[in-house]
């Protein structure tokens, strides 16, 4: 006898997942996690604040123009995806829409991976961000200390870069920033 076929899952799902969850659409699947780590919700604060000041804000000799949201929803035609830090040129970052979710693809996405979260994010949403193009993806891991660092091309290449530890590291989209890895790390 064959299973029953699924519901395809719809933005109003979301609305039926507990206060501590966060809840995402990802290929007509409600994917509901636990709220991020420690180490996690560290590591994402830190990249925010090291990027949004120099790239949002233009302190520090930094060349402003861009647009930071932590967790944002944004919609890829039927997916809503909820990576932990993205960021649009100022110039495309819709400013109102008739919905919460963005309906513009960023231009970079951080995604921090956690134990129950590192498959979603590093194989169904990152073949969602490929297909629509989304030109710099970062997997960040608090727990190995990793940034693995993704530009995708036009043609749908992939081109990495990793760092770990405590290394410094220029890494696109914002090579006038010197990043200092050890600093993104919540020690033990």
């Amino acid at each position: 006898m064959s299973e029953p076929a699924k519901k395809k899952a719809v933005y109003e799902d979301l609305y039926t997942i507990p206060e501590n969850m966060t809840g995402q659409i990802i290929d007509g699947e409600l994917v509901v996690t636990l709220r991020p780590s420690r180490k996690h919700g560290f590591a994402a604060t830190a990249l925010s604040g090291k990027i949004g000041t120099p790239y949002q804000f233009g302190e520090g000799g930094g060349p402003g123009g861009w647009i930071f949201i932590v967790e944002p929803e944004i919609g890829f035609e039927e997916n809503i995806l909820v990576p932990d830090l993205a960021g649009w040129k100022r110039e495309r970052f819709p400013k109102a829409e008739a919905h919460n979710w963005i309906s513009v693809a960023p231009d970079w996405i951080c995604e921090v991976l956690s134990p129950h979260t590192a498959r979603h994010d590093r194989i169904e949403k990152m073949r969602i961000y490929i297909r629509h193009r989304v030109p710099y993806v970062w997997l960040v891991d608090p727990i190995l200390m990793t940034l693995e660092a993704y530009s995708i091309e036009p043609d749908g290449r992939l081109i990495l870069n990793s760092f770990v530890g405590n290394e410094k590291a220029r890494v696109e989209p914002f090579p006038e920033l010197e990043l200092d890895l050890g600093l993104f790390w919540l020690a033990e």
